[in-house]
């Protein structure tokens, strides 16, 4: 009698995965012909696979090729899309040329996604007629400072995680339902979320930074880690707290300014708090003018 209440949630939990593929696969099959943003994390894979079983054919997945894109991610990218069976396309976006995506205000977003959409309905579409436009963003995005999503409702972009309120544990246990490689991929937003607002995100901001994770990971066997990029040309490395007293190890912190100051970083710090994953939004306040009186905008 003792296992019961285990195979009884078990057996909920089926039960709701169950539910939540057939919503999915539903709302997608609806759209007939879809054409997935497909970044090489959990998310939009999850989307892609969805889209592919049902869609079929009529599925296309894109992913944005730039300076923000590391190789990494377009690798992971390359091998889920294979394993899907989607048919995938590699889109120049060049979002990096845009003022504002360079200037960095907590806007910057807006304008990668703005310049992604665009540029999918203006090559991609006329190819697809009539799809849908689908991005990864799920239910636990709502209520971030989550600019690129004000640029999806701009250009009609939907959400299909985030319209049936699937989070990221569904997300998860859809992505390991669906033996997808990146089911337990740690998150990886694009390497200009790395540079702290109001730095310039320029190409060699973004290799330098790229550069740095790729050392760190290689090194220390790293699999969730940020090199946030400040004024100064200031690295601030963010590990797991259990991974901090490693790279705080004397040998192993000189090892990691020699290198990271090689790369161009001019100094070189370990965040003691760990790794938070977003937040240089904390920062925004600070980094945007507001008029007394007034809020900060919600980045739908």
């Amino acid at each position: 009698m003792s296992g019961m209440p285990n195979d009884r949630n078990e057996l909920e939990h089926t039960e709701r995965l169950d539910r939540r593929q057939r919503e999915l696969l539903e709302l997608l099959h609806g759209f007939r012909r879809v054409i997935v943003a497909l970044s090489g994390g959990g998310d939009s894979a999850v989307v892609a696979m969805a889209a592919r079983l049902a869609c079929g054919d009529d599925a296309w997945a894109v992913t944005a090729v730039s300076p923000g894109l590391a190789e990494q991610e377009r690798r992971a990218a390359e091998a889920v899309a294979r394993r899907i069976g989607i048919r995938h396309l590699w889109l120049n976006t060049g979002e990096h040329t845009r003022d504002g995506y360079r200037r960095n205000a907590p806007d910057r977003c807006f304008f990668c996604k703005d310049t992604l959409y665009a540029t999918i309905a203006e090559r991609v579409l006329p190819e697809l007629p009539g799809a849908t436009i689908c991005n990864g963003a799920n239910a636990d995005d709502v209520g971030d400072w989550r600019p690129g999503m004000r640029a999806g409702a701009l250009h009609g972009v939907r959400s299909p995680l985030l319209e049936l309120g699937i989070g990221k544990a569904e997300v998860r246990a859809l992505a390991r339902e669906w033996e997808l490689p990146i089911w337990d991929k740690p998150a990886s937003p694009c390497l200009a979320s790395r540079v702290a607002y109001g730095v310039e995100v320029t190409p060699d901001r973004l290799r330098r930074i790229e550069r740095a994770e790729a050392f760190l990971r290689e090194q220390f066997g790293l699999r969730d880690l940020r090199v946030r990029c400040e004024a100064g040309e200031l690295a601030r490395i963010e590990v797991p707290p259990a991974d901090i007293p490693r790279l705080a190890d004397p040998a192993a912190a000189a090892r990691i300014a020699a290198r990271l100051r090689e790369l161009g970083f001019r100094c070189v710090t370990l965040d003691l708090e760990g790794l938070r994953s977003g937040n240089l939004n904390a920062l925004i306040p600070l980094a945007l003018p507001v008029t007394p009186g007034k809020t900060l905008p919600d980045g739908e």
